[in-house]
């Protein structure tokens, strides 16, 4: 089995301090079920790779557990897999868990990195290949190979060089394959009991609960025992109408502070004129919550077509019955669609709209999930308009039940003062094709501006 890490991160030797394995050095690791070993082809201050070859002892492996012919002729030895897993968690177990004294502020920068297996089972095929790794935010690559090239007439085996590409983490690339490759592979080698769920939870943190293919991932991993899977599954995404900090308790403290000027109804409206103004006729809600901004779009009779987008399947209930789908005219309720999904990974279903409007959204990200959001937004989505809305960090010091240094709501990971807002606004519009302008929203105090900023974003070929 043969993994290898390459990046042209400046200098790429950090790589060697994150992994930490000396690129001068041939490494090697007993496990039980063979050895492991560590090398770089090539270590320079432009490009660096790191190689990790597996090497399995079959006979040893099942040495003395009544063993059958078919046990000692398989793949296992030759192919990636579980045991690719294990070795990766053993070997690199400092940099999964994102620790490096000597390069401590490279080890949450994502780096441009590219990661091959030499040959991977997939038993999905390609198309498999891009469901699991592109929401991650990997551009991917796959050479099939053929069972045996002398006899063409046997087709495809199902082995795979695989070759990932993205600015990540090295710790996340880790974890996505730790977790990945048995899922490629449907099979382990050893015994999946309780324990397996934890760990599924622990590497899965921060991505899983929201990956598309969230239920393949965790059936496969658990080699589908329906009582892990299910476990599993209800604590990655909990109810949500049944836990303490429900979507209407997190917005119960916000909602007080701005209730005396009804600030809410303040952006809803700035929100739906900016896009009845663009003219768009199809329109996105990112991050809709409950609904309050999907019931004045609908109102607005140019929309032909109204999308709400949240990652909280109790939150688009709430939506649901805030709108009164259920009775309202098959044509109104025609124009209308609420769909589950997170905002940090690609998604085909967004692209094409002519608006979007992101109320409040950001602030609730840390800075690599909005790094990840503006990729999707502006990068693959690209409305032609986007109204994008945040709190004023500013005005904060004119709300009498906020005390000094506390943020409007306890979920929020940030807030921006207008200089901070709009330094990112202009570089994402620079970056990525579009013009931008600013405008307040709620009363404007002539020291801290308004409570609201919002930024309406035009692409530049509109």
């Amino acid at each position: 089995m043969f993994l290898t890490i390459t990046t042209t991160h400046h200098p790429a030797t950090d790589l060697g301090y994150l992994l930490h394995k000396h690129p001068a050095k041939l490494q090697s690791f007993a496990l039980a079920f063979g050895q492991a070993h560590v090398f770089y082809p090539e270590a320079s201050d432009e490009r660096c790779t790191a190689a990790l070859l597996l090497e399995i002892d079959p006979i040893s492996l099942v040495r003395g557990r009544g063993a059958t012919l078919d046990q000692y002729v398989n793949d296992r030895p030759y192919v990636a897999s579980s045991f690719l897993s294990v070795a990766i968690a053993e070997v690199f177990r400092s940099a999964l868990a994102g620790n490096s004294k000597e390069r401590a502020a490279v080890v949450d920068q994502p780096l441009p990195l590219r990661a091959t297996i030499a040959a991977l089972p997939c038993r999905g095929g390609d198309e498999l290949l891009e469901r699991l790794f592109v929401p991650l935010g990997y551009a991917v690559a796959a050479e099939s190979q053929a069972l045996d090239p002398r006899f063409p007439e046997w087709g495809e085996s199902p082995y795979r060089v695989m070759t990932l590409t993205g600015a990540v983490r090295l710790r996340d690339l880790l974890t996505h394959l730790y977790v990945l490759i048995p899922v490629l592979d449907n099979e382990k080698h050893y015994y999946v009991g309780d324990d397996e769920v934890e760990k599924l939870l622990r590497r899965g943190e921060g991505w899983l609960a929201a990956h598309p293919e969230r239920d393949l991932i965790a059936r496969r991993y658990l080699k589908y025992q329906r009582s892990l899977t299910d476990e599993a599954l209800s604590r990655l995404v909990p109810d949500e109408s049944a836990a303490p900090d429900s979507v209407a308790d997190q917005h119960a403290d916000e909602e007080e502070a701005e209730r005396r000027i009804s600030l809410n109804e303040q952006r809803i409206g700035a929100v739906v004129a900016a896009i009845k103004g663009s003219g768009a006729r199809r329109v996105l809600d990112l991050g809709c919550g409950e609904g309050r901004l999907l019931v004045a779009l609908l109102k607005n009779t140019e929309a032909t077509e109204i999308v709400g987008v949240d990652v909280a399947h109790g939150a688009l209930a709430r939506a649901r019955e805030r709108l009164r789908l259920d009775r309202l005219p098959p044509r109104q309720a025609a124009r209308i669609t609420l769909l589950q999904g997170a905002l940090t990974y690609r998604d085909e279903r967004l692209v094409g709209f002519d608006a979007a409007a992101v109320v409040e959204v950001i602030e609730h990200l840390d800075p690599p999930r909005l790094a990840a959001f503006e990729r999707v937004l502006f990068d693959h989505a690209r409305p032609t308009t986007v109204a994008l809305t945040t709190p004023n960090a500013d005005y904060n010091v004119r709300w009498p039940s906020l005390r000094a240094g506390r943020f409007r709501h306890r979920d929020h990971r940030f807030e921006w003062s207008r200089a901070e807002f709009g330094s990112w606004a202009e570089r994402v519009a620079a970056t990525h094709g579009y013009g931008v302008r600013f405008l307040p929203i709620g009363p404007e105090d002539p020291e801290v501006g308004p409570p609201t900023q919002m930024a309406v974003f035009t692409r530049d070929d509109a």
